[in-house]
């Protein structure tokens, strides 16, 4: 019986430790195509974000996931496609997050903040 408990709180500490670092990368991808759209000389490495993702240990096709998510999100449905609620879920909370930070902290500094802490996903055009 103790073994059946050990194993079940071992279970249930494993899959919120999995969860938060999908939710971690949701807000990492969606910051860096945010700093892509609102930050002047930035652009995203699609690859980079493959990159982080393996490092990450995220299962395959996570990338794709997320950008179709953020898409179908912050284009009504027009892009992309409606993945799976808790995924949605995710991008909205990152979403909502974003702006915060953006409002607190204003765009400019949002921006170089951004750049410094997404090193890996986003560069500047030359």
């Amino acid at each position: 019986m103790r073994y059946g408990l050990l194993i079940a709180g071992v279970v249930a500490l494993a899959v919120p430790a999995h969860a938060a670092s999908r939710s971690e990368y949701v807000t990492m991808v969606l910051q860096a195509f945010a700093a892509k759209v609102e930050c002047p000389g930035v652009d995203v490495a699609y690859q980079d974000l493959m990159q982080k993702a393996q490092e990450m240990q995220m299962p395959d096709g996570t990338t794709e996931q997320v950008r179709n998510a953020i898409a179908f999100t912050h284009t009504d449905g027009k892009m992309g496609e409606r993945q799976a609620d808790d995924l949605m879920s995710e991008v909205t909370t990152a979403t909502q997050s974003t702006q915060m930070d953006q409002k607190r902290l204003g765009m400019k500094t949002w921006c170089e903040t951004q750049k410094t802490r997404l090193a890996g996903f986003v560069r500047t055009k030359d």
